[in-house]
């Protein structure tokens, strides 16, 4: 399933003190510690990626109206449904990448790389074209709501337009994650953010370009990240140094490749299938529901997105770790990560009841009474059931690091079936209720089955791994510091 450890310690011009300086090895210290320190930069470049979200949404609520936010909203099933597909299917690129570092061997690594490189280059082709062209009819498939279509439709255009600016920019932050540089993605995610907040002012603000405008903003902001990225990866971290013996189509590391991330691609796209479906129920209500639905999902990501950056980490932990066949250390993380999770939800559900009219009324601004009740509380109830999502993204990305990744897929059919159920029960006389209580059936669905599937993994290479004589062979010092602690 993965790749096998090797003692390739040293290759060509790289040097052990040059790999130490420049990445991180998560299959050494304290479980808890690492993730954690890991996790800090993806935290805080999910919350500022998410706090320019959140800006995109007061500019355009503010300085154009309660409908080009809905229209703004309208869009977000479909843009989850592809951009979704892109950001799984570039972690799982990332994943073998991960368990080639974890193994010492880093030919290997960068073979992954390049071939992900040509996989990312075939997939951006192909739904840049695609997307665009289908873009209204999906829409009206959905039945967004017939004021809220020209806008939605000009903002979800220039979106898919820069499909290729998020496959490089998605790429590259999941390699340079997987070879333990979480903190340098974060950097460059923090200019791109201020770049796209100024430039959606100025093209809505100032220029008046409406929704194309922030549309406009976002592209530009993730290519200026993907940019520096890659010149950063290239110039500064030796395992990334270009030889090109090593950028040619391998038909092996494309096949893992495909195996690992097609599957993960799949699964975000499931899970936004069931989006789509949802989105059909919420546009059935009617336009102010829908934007409070909006108001209130902004926010709820909000909070949320840091818990799918811990889980980004841990993927990136197991990865590494079952590279190196330390399934000690991945149940360590398994307990490790649930704690950081539980601790974040207490906090995120204090903060959210304290001030969820303070924070739907600065997104709304003067909104009608009807859709500030209503985003209040869709983002109340939201938050009694952080723990479900936090959790899921624990053991879904423990079971896609160690290369489950097909097997993840039904995950994703679990929180289909949880916002179809929703959306059925929505339209069939539930009402905005059951809106609020998709996403936690989703959630809840999706977490029984990936507990299950951990802890049948886990048996099963435990089992592999002591039959053939390895767990116990590499142990080592990091063995003991692992028992320690």
């Amino acid at each position: 399933m993965s790749a096998k450890p090797t003692n390739n310690r040293k290759t060509a011009n790289n040097t052990p003190k040059d790999r130490a300086e420049s990445t991180v090895d998560l299959t050494v210290g304290r479980p808890l510690v690492r993730i954690l320190v890991f996790s800090i930069p993806l935290i805080l470049g999910t919350l500022f990626q998410q706090l320019y979200s959140f800006a995109d949404a007061v500019i355009v609520g503010r300085l154009i109206g309660d409908d080009a936010l809905g229209a703004v909203g309208a869009t977000y099933s479909l843009n989850f449904l592809i951009l979704g597909f892109v950001q799984g299917a570039c972690i799982g690129f990332s994943i073998p990448a991960a368990q080639s570092f974890g193994a010492k061997d880093e030919r290997d690594f960068r073979r992954f790389m390049w071939n992900g490189v040509w996989l990312g280059a075939i997939m951006s082709v192909i739904f840049t074209a695609s997307m665009t062209l289908l873009a209204r009819p999906l829409l009206a498939f959905i039945d967004t709501p017939a004021e809220l279509m020209g806008m939605a439709v000009e903002y979800i255009v220039v979106i898919f337009l820069g499909i290729p600016s998020a496959v490089l920019y998605n790429h590259s932050a999941a390699l340079m994650r997987s070879a333990g540089d979480s903190k340098h993605p974060f950097y460059f995610l923090l200019v791109s953010c201020v770049v796209n907040v100024v430039l959606n002012y100025v093209f809505i603000g100032i220029v008046g370009m409406g929704v194309i405008g922030s549309a406009l903003a976002t592209v530009i902001g993730q290519t200026l990240s993907a940019v520096l990225n890659c010149w950063w990866a290239f110039t500064r971290i030796p395992i990334f140094r270009i030889r090109r013996d090593e950028m040619r189509w391998s038909r092996h590391h494309i096949a893992r490749l495909c195996y690992v991330g097609l599957p993960m691609g799949f699964e975000h796209s499931v899970c936004a299938v069931g989006a789509v479906a949802m989105q059909g129920a919420i546009n059935s209500l009617g336009a102010a529901m829908v934007t409070a639905q909006t108001a209130g999902e902004r926010i709820r990501q909000m909070f949320t997105l840091p818990m799918e950056s811990v889980g980004m980490a841990i993927a990136t932990y197991a990865g590494q770790n079952y590279g190196a066949r330390r399934l000690d250390r991945i149940r360590l993380g398994l307990r490790d990560g649930v704690i950081i999770q539980a601790s974040y939800c207490v906090v995120s559900w204090v903060v959210i009841f304290l001030f969820k009219e303070p924070m739907c009324r600065f997104v709304l601004g003067d909104a009608r009474p009807e859709v500030m009740d209503a985003a209040v509380e869709y983002l109340f109830i939201m938050s009694c059931f952080f723990l479900l999502h936090g959790s899921l993204m624990i053991f879904l990305n423990t079971l896609q690091g160690m290369g489950y990744s097909t097997q993840a897929i039904i995950s994703g059919f679990g929180e289909l079936a949880g916002r179809c159920l929703g959306g059925w029960l929505t339209v069939a006389g539930g009402g905005y209720l059951l809106v609020c209580l998709s996403n936690p059936m989703a959630w809840a669905f999706a977490l029984t089955y990936c507990v299950v599937m951990v802890t049948v993994v886990l048996r099963r290479a435990s089992g592999q791994f002591s039959s053939a004589g390895v767990e116990t062979a590499d142990m080592g010092e990091s063995g003991v510091e692992a028992v320690a602690a």
